[in-house]
């Protein structure tokens, strides 16, 4: 019988969309279906989620464990789905965005790139650590699904230190920007065909294009530019389009993200660039506060009689599972080790590319040379990545420092002295949800 552990279950909406996805599948319905989180109530409540997809899904003997305790919940597991927020919503991240609010520094996101998404990696591989160190004792031949972010930086940290764990993260950017694409364009998104590659979101689709019922195919990307040029796409993607324009070529992640992966788009003390843009500052934290309603409002219809409605995300975890338990082929784009996938990368960081599944596991496609401009976009992010996981691994504080001087917004708005003081300001805000640095 497969086993399922789901870390930080408590993330209850994303957790049914993981389960709804699982459990339509007829092969995997017979599943043991473990949830851990350390918030009860909210474990309590995803466990009744759980239990409700079954019953939608007419599944009789459902199994679902509910585990306050990790080690229980991972005993045993071949998939093991991380999907937790280290430090929560609050303290940790409003102290992400607060703090550097002070310095004049605003963020959209915060959870990738920038110095929110630095502090958030401190904070999160640590406990990846933990993690992988169960699983090496309890569970050493299960894969890890790993969504959480910052992912590249988890990705990369796990890689070095615990190589021989069976690991792939996973994100949504590629497949729902596709959809994003194809509802611009007026398309339907299964007659699409794309190939895309880089790191997580920060990679560029090389090829776009639409699949027509005799085989033949239309390049969409002509279209894309035109659109792009007259301006007639949604405003909220005005930083998409905009590098679409200048590079050529279109990027995974939304403007909301993109816009603080770099100096260009995001200056706080520049709002008329943030108002031309369609960016706010603090984005993150509003959909934090909506995210808590939205948990709210699905306890209160989990206490009611309404039925619960299942339907199919656009998530990778269900497909990579039924690939490895039937032999299956799917295909998803994961975040692995780079190793020549990309040629002109960095061996040593994480890329995300598209990778093949079956019984033998993820395996990923080697795709060459990419445009050299793109690699260089995509450096900016690398070299911030690499010195967070330096930090993490050595314990050292220096490379902290020298994340945040090398992370392109955050040097494009403040000065070396700035930056010093305010990592120092993060690591004693932070206060216990960070080890000991030296």
């Amino acid at each position: 019988m497969t086993r399922i552990c789901l870390v930080g279950a408590g993330s209850t909406v994303f957790a049914q969309n993981i389960l709804g996805d699982v459990l339509s599948n007829p092969e995997l319905q017979h599943a043991e279906i473990a949830l851990h989180d350390i918030d009860g109530e909210r474990l309590k409540t995803s466990g009744i989620v759980a239990r409700r997809i079954g019953e939608t899904l007419g599944i009789r003997d459902l199994k679902v464990e509910e585990h306050l305790e990790r080690r229980p919940a991972l005993k045993g597991a071949d998939f093991v789905i991380l999907m937790m927020q280290v430090g929560g919503y609050k303290p940790a991240t409003v102290t992400d965005f607060e703090v550097p609010a002070k310095y004049g520094l605003g963020q959209t996101i915060g959870d990738t790139l920038g110095i929110g998404g630095i502090m958030r990696g401190l904070r999160t591989i640590p406990v990846l650590f933990d993690i992988c160190r169960d699983m090496e004792e309890l569970c050493p031949d299960a894969i890890m699904l790993q969504y959480v972010n910052p992912m590249a930086m988890n990705c990369w940290a796990i890689k070095d230190q615990f190589a021989g764990l069976r690991t792939v993260g996973l994100c949504h950017s590629v497949q729902e920007t596709a959809h994003d694409l194809a509802s611009v364009l007026g398309e339907d998104p299964a007659t699409l065909n794309y190939r895309c590659g880089g790191i997580n979101h920060v990679a560029f689709y090389d090829r776009f294009e639409k699949v027509f019922p005799d085989g033949s195919r239309e390049d969409l990307y002509p279209r894309l530019k035109q659109i792009a040029q007259e301006r007639t796409y949604p405003e909220y993607d005005e930083v998409r389009f905009d590098m679409l324009r200048r590079v050529g070529h279109f990027v995974t992640e939304s403007s909301m993200h993109f816009s603080e992966y770099s100096a260009w788009y995001l200056k706080a003390t520049q709002p008329e660039n943030v108002e031309k843009n369609k960016l706010r500052i603090g984005e993150y934290l509003y959909r934090c506060e909506d995210q808590i309603e939205e948990w709210h409002e699905l306890r209160r219809e989990l206490e009611g009689d309404a039925p619960l409605e299942v339907e199919k995300s656009n998530e990778y975890a269900a497909g990579i599972i039924q690939g490895v338990v039937t032999g299956a082929p799917q295909q998803i784009y994961g975040n692995v080790p780079n190793d020549g996938l990309i040629a002109n990368l960095p061996d040593d960081c994480i890329v995300e590319v598209p990778c093949m599944v079956d019984r033998n596991g993820v395996q990923p496609t080697k795709l060459g040379a990419i445009p050299s401009h793109l690699a260089s976009i995509m450096g900016l992010s690398i070299a911030v990545q690499r010195e967070v996981v330096n930090a993490a691994v050595t314990g050292k504080r220096e490379h902290i420092y020298h994340a945040a001087m090398l992370d392109p917004h955050t040097a494009g708005e403040l000065n070396l002295d700035q930056i010093w003081h305010l990592v120092d300001d993060l690591i004693e805000a932070h206060g216990n949800w960070l080890p000991a640095y030296h």
